[in-house]
């Protein structure tokens, strides 16, 4: 007994000594900030403000308002706990233990609110104002800490409640802490004399802070309590890292991007970026072996692995290297695309990464592409795309809101991206092409996007308050990366979950955690993965690696920001300790600072993880591939699936039929190597070839996990058998709606058929499709394919009020273009007449030419244009040209209106008063190939004709509209009017003209003049990489209306009503104007004279983009 008792003391003694001395090295303080649940009050913002000032004296703050962590096994972690604001109502059991928290030497900061447990006083502290008090208490070994201040946003701007707060923290969480904050020995990185208190101003720059070495670095890093940030590599082995990718052994590659951002190659004959190989070979955790695999590339941006090689993303080209001769280096090169646009290199393409369906998956941003792909025209700007690994079958997918260098996917196959400026959350849902045929919606709630914005805050967390931002400022500006923790390595609530937002302006790495929205998704805050207030510190990339930890890059550079600041919106001597910034060949502004010599590589490795032993895989070792197919690793599940497609042997089909078969599922509901199992059967294609193949994927209908069922319908062919096994599924009415969502695309894919159009008939009948906002539209998108059995089907069933609405917005196919226009996709004309309508005035006595509608090509295609001062409409099939035009020069102003009818005539009107006709060939048969376009051509040997001179349309038109109607379809409702009224009866108009100054946030014009009560037309033209809207308001209401718009961004409806707020002060509006779109607004000037300001409202522009519109008499 005495033995066992003397275990039993040693066994504690141990435990004792092991707290003691972890408990005992230099650290960063912890407290935990509970937040109240009184709504009114902003404690994020509040928490964020608090958290800047404590970094600065070592202390870290982790936000929460969830009180359910207010639990022994979490706050056992925190130094301190902070209460702030008002809670309803506090539990015994967690009164209890927060009072145990602070007997036991912990302490307690009560800010805004009287603290739930009571101490002893010791003293009172007036502070540095009258109106400022605070209580001090003991309480066992503990402290409490008590300000009744602190709930309005003028209290914290304060820097004498700042400084009561911060210096009652550090008292509160004790000297035992405090002192290995200071043994820590934290770099003192502030370029201020004195504190900031208002961290929403914008402070002069007296200096630049220096650099430091990775291990002072760190000091300046929060990272999660329970997480270990280690070191990989640093400089001088790499510099300006760029991207990263492992190889199916493990291995580290990155791109050093020594030309980023202005030093181009066709300029200066120079190409210094490269990729390199990090490896680590005595398992040290450390890298100790550095070989370039590729030298001589320039603007490098991404690299993913494919066919024994790796793609690279590098404009304009997308190239392969491929090392044939086994000394890791490159000795292949090859081009597989040209055409990416670098006139902005921080706008061009990213994040290659190998998809699910064996596709290479990317983003670009504004820059975009213009050029040919295996022989086809393609010109877009930011989106998403995806292609085969040799080049092949490109498809552009949908279109992202403004500059993107962002993309994810979930373990269940779900696309997130993220783009630089305030939509740092988005899921792509459908390809866009389906969508160019919209449901009508009444609710704006309703109405989705491809690519739909789903973040649920502005703000971001930063720990410095030298934020370096033009626009969006303290919210997400330069946001890349939307990598998920696909592995199991972190605590649960990360998997599959936390995607990560690397925010290099602000320093921070941000938890973006993604939650299901009916069949889509939402993001709310997770604050931060990292955040550092070193001034050089740039997250650029982070991804889980091979080992189930993230790995980060560190471009490591105290210029990370790409556009010229704005002096109305960024003065540069506030942002920037220099105010010379040219613009350099890649619009980024030339500055010494940009530097070329640090880098680092971190992980940030859970303490309490189980780390496994990786993999090495081959195509020569087909058991091991299907080994690491069942890891809980994404990374080597999907190389594992890459390598059995590349081998292109059916030998596994038994082992992936085994794989998918199997019913079980994790802790969230997962079974990740099935999903894998069916994606690699596809990529091989056996379930067309084989019966065994198909039956697993039509049993995969009935798998317990959601995401097997969707990868199930994903993988179909597109041939009758797998429509009949689908129809007759039930995943129709599947109780996950995010597969019901990827029922009806597929659906969309097929060609029609009128078991189709019943089924979805039927589906039409349930609520919960029409008041989700993805199914609405997907499943219209469906109908829309099988159009003409819906109608028929749709006639003898009973229909509801959501079945009369589809028919109606089926019957009315109506397109609308600015004055430049340009679809990523075309509407399908496909057996459908044609009518274009638009008014055309005069521009600057200009004589008329150009391109006003067309799409297609010569080829196959139609045009409405001016070439010597007549207009002329024109259909293109089979070589041959069908052409009419106006029987001399057109007026100054005039209705224009084309109509390519059932019986192939084709009639040109002005005025009302036709011009004549011709005889096309026919309807078009098939959907024309380029895009349709307005205001100008492609290039010549793509434009339908020669202009004499420039396709760019030289005269105004208002909005152009494109309605395309089939013969046999009965009227349903009320048919929308496309018509537009005679000019010669309109009431005459002026016109104004604006533009967004392309990358300073500006209009053209500062100001323009209109008469009182008189009608105007405003031509708002938007050639800028991000979004803009204009407002006109009452005179005097600029600061008011601007606060406004500051106020809403914290409301998940911002986005909603386009930074609209819904005040009378606000006049006359444009919703939000997309990059390369145009909108025409018409109103009635006010009758009272006066100077009435327009302004920008889009997050963080209002301050300098905005002008005057002098009404007068």
């Amino acid at each position: 007994m005495s033995r066992i008792l003397s275990c039993f003391f040693i066994s504690i003694a141990c435990i004792l000594l092991v707290r003691c001395t972890s408990d005992s090295n230099p650290r960063r303080a912890e407290v935990l900030f509970l937040a109240g649940n009184d709504a009114s009050i902003e404690s994020g913002k509040y928490a964020s403000w608090l958290a800047i000032e404590l970094f600065k004296s070592g202390i870290n703050l982790t936000y929460t308002a969830d009180w359910n962590d207010l639990n022994e096994a979490n706050i056992d972690r925190y130094d301190g706990i902070v209460l702030f604001s008002r809670v309803d109502s506090i539990s015994s059991d967690q009164e209890n233990t927060l009072d145990d928290f602070v007997k036991g030497g912990k302490g307690l900061i009560a800010i805004g609110v009287k603290p739930p447990i009571s101490g002893d006083a010791i003293e009172g502290d007036a502070g540095n104002a009258a109106a400022d008090s605070a209580d001090r208490m003991t309480k066992g070994r503990g402290r409490i800490f008590h300000t009744p201040h602190g709930n309005d946003a003028a209290t914290w701007k304060r820097l004498d409640f700042l400084r009561l707060v911060s210096n009652g923290t550090q008292w509160a969480i004790g000297d035992r802490v405090m002192g290995l904050v200071a043994q820590l020995k934290i770099p003192q990185v502030s370029i201020y004399e004195d504190t900031i208190a208002d961290f929403t101003a914008r402070h002069f720059v007296p200096k630049m802070q220096d650099p430091l070495s990775p291990e002072e670095s760190q000091k300046l890093m929060q990272i999660p309590i329970g997480f270990e940030l280690q070191l990989f590599a640093s400089e001088p082995d790499i510099v300006n890292p760029m991207a990263m990718s492992w190889d199916e052994k493990g291995r580290l590659w990155i791109i050093e991007a020594m030309d980023y951002p202005n030093n181009f190659v066709e300029l200066k004959g120079e190409a210094n970026d490269r990729v390199k190989i990090c490896e680590d070979t005595d398992g040290d955790g450390v890298a100790d072996k550095f070989t370039v695999f590729a030298d001589g590339l320039n603007i490098a941006t991404s690299l993913t692995f494919a066919n024994d090689g790796v793609i690279v993303s590098m404009a304009p080209h997308f190239i392969f290297l491929k090392d044939t001769d086994g000394d890791d280096v490159a000795d292949q090169r090859d081009t597989l695309m040209t055409g990416w646009n670098k006139n902005d290199t921080h706008a061009g393409p990213s994040n290659l990464q190998y998809g699910f369906d064996n596709k290479i998956w990317g983003v670009t941003g504004y820059a975009g592409f213009n050029g040919l792909i295996n022989g086809q025209r393609l010109a877009f700007g930011q989106g998403v795309y995806r292609f085969k690994p040799d080049g092949s079958d490109f498809e552009y997918l949908a279109t992202t809101s403004n500059n993107t260098w962002g993309l994810g996917m979930t373990e269940d196959n779900n696309v997130f991206i993220s783009t630089a400026n305030n939509t740092h959350s988005a899921f792509y849902s459908m390809p866009e092409q389906l969508m160019l045929r919209r449901l009508k919606e009444d609710d704006r709630k309703l109405n989705v996007s491809a690519v739909q914005k789903i973040d649920g805050h502005y703000e971001v967390h930063a720990m410095t308050p030298n934020l370096r931002q033009v626009d969006v400022v303290g919210g997400f500006t330069s946001a890349a990366g939307h990598q998920l923790y696909t592995a199991r390595d972190y605590p649960q609530h990360y998997w599959n979950k936390v995607a990560f937002v690397t925010e290099p302006t602000v320093r921070l790495i941000h938890n973006a955690v993604i939650e299901p929205d009916g069949a889509g998704f939402k993001e709310h805050d997770g604050w931060n993965l990292v955040a550092s207030s070193d001034e050089w510190y740039g997250p650029v990339h982070a991804e889980v690696g091979p080992d189930g930890a993230v790995w980060i890059l560190d471009w490591y550079n105290f210029i990370i920001q790409h556009n010229v600041f704005v002096p109305a919106q960024a003065p540069s001597d506030k942002v920037l300790p220099f105010v010379d910034q040219p613009h350099g060949p890649g619009n980024a502004f030339e500055s010494d600072l940009r530097d070329k010599k640090y880098g680092r590589v971190y992980r940030l490795v859970y303490k309490d993880a189980k780390h496994k032993a990786g993999h090495k895989l081959s195509k020569d070792d087909s058991k091991g591939l299907l080994n690491a197919l069942k890891s809980d690793n994404k990374f080597w599940r999907m190389h594992a699936q890459r390598l059995l497609v590349e081998r292109k042997q059916d030998d596994v089909a038994g082992d992936l039929i085994r794989i998918a078969s199997d019913q079980k599922v994790d802790e969230i509901g997962l079974n990740s190597p099935a999903v894998h199992a069916l994606w690699t059967l596809r990529g091989l294609n056996l379930i067309e070839k084989r019966q065994d193949v198909f039956d697993a994927v039509v049993k995969a209908f009935n798998h317990p996990a959601a995401g097997v069922r969707k990868a199930a319908v994903q993988v179909l062919p597109l041939d009758s058998r797998s429509l009949d096994a689908l129809l007759q599924s039930g995943l129709l009415k599947d109780s996950n709606l995010n597969t019901r969502l990827a029922v009806f695309v597929k659906l969309a894919e097929y060609p029609a058929s009128d078991a189709v159009a019943s089924a979805l008939v039927e589906a039409t009948n349930d609520s919960v499709n029409e008041n989700d906002r993805w199914l609405s539209q997907a499943l219209f998108s469906a109908i829309a394919r099988h159009e003409d059995a819906f109608f028929k089907a749709a006639a003898t069933a009973s229909a509801s009020n959501f079945t009369k609405r589809i028919l109606e917005s089926l019957a009315n196919e109506q397109y609308v273009l600015g004055r430049r226009t340009r679809f990523p996709f075309s509407p399908d004309v496909s057996n459908k007449e044609i009518y274009i309508q638009t008014e055309v005035s005069r521009r600057d006595n200009q004589p008329y030419r150009g391109l006003i509608v067309g799409q297609g090509d010569k080829t196959a295609g139609y045009a409405l244009f001016v070439k010597n001062n007549k207009l002329f409409f024109e259909i293109y099939q089979h070589g041959q040209t069908a052409s009419v035009s106006s029987r001399g020069s057109v007026p100054n102003n005039f209705l224009a209106e084309a109509h390519l009818k059932a019986d192939a005539t084709i009639e040109l009107s002005v005025n009302g008063v036709s011009q004549g006709t011709a005889k096309a060939m026919h309807l078009f048969a098939e959907p024309l190939k380029l895009n349709l376009r307005s205001g100008e051509d492609f290039d010549e040997a793509y434009a339908f004709t020669d202009y004499g001179g420039s396709s760019e349309f030289t005269g105004n038109v208002n909005n152009i509209t494109v309605r395309l109607a089939k013969t046999n379809l009965p009227a349903v409702g009320t048919q929308e009017n496309a018509s537009l009224d005679d000019p010669a009866n309109a009431t005459p108009s002026a016109r104004i003209e604006l533009k967004a100054v392309k990358d300073i946030m500006q209009y053209d014009k500062k100001t323009f003049t209109v008469q009182a009560g008189k009608r105007i037309t405003l031509v708002f033209e938007n050639p800028d990489g991000m979004q803009h809207n204009l407002l006109i308001i009452q005179p005097g209401t600029l600061d008011i209306v601007g606060k406004a718009a500051d106020d809403m961004l914290r409301s998940s409806e911002a986005f909603d009503k386009q930074y609209i707020p819904s005040i009378p002060e606000v006049l006359h509006h444009t919703p939000l104007v997309n990059p390369g779109e145009s909108f025409t607004l018409e109103f009635t000037a006010p009758t009272e004279a006066g100077d009435y300001p327009y302004v920008c409202t889009f997050p963080g522009h209002w301050r300098g983009m905005n002008g005057i519109m002098h009404v007068v008499k």
